[in-house]
């Protein structure tokens, strides 16, 4: 009976060990996970921002080059007119 006894709290040891292990590496593996999910989502938020920086400097210097040409048009007409 002892002996049995001894082989089961070994087992169960050994079964604790495993699991303990297998837990440690699901820990990291969703540890891993969350990190580069969020380095993926700060590139997204980035880009986006970038993307609309971009346009509107596009549109500002567009807005900027229609209103310098309007005026320098209305400038000439008075002038010669």
């Amino acid at each position: 009976m002892a002996l049995r006894m001894r082989q089961s709290l070994a087992q169960l040891e050994q079964e604790f060990v495993h699991e303990t292990q297998l837990d440690r590496t699901r820990r990291e593996n969703l540890r891993r996970h969350a990190v580069n999910r969020a380095r993926r989502r700060r590139r997204q938020r980035v880009r986006k921002a970038g993307t609309m920086r971009f346009w509107m400097l596009v549109t500002s210097l567009i807005a900027t080059a229609m209103v310098v040409t309007a005026a320098m048009f209305e400038t000439l007409y008075r002038l010669l007119g």
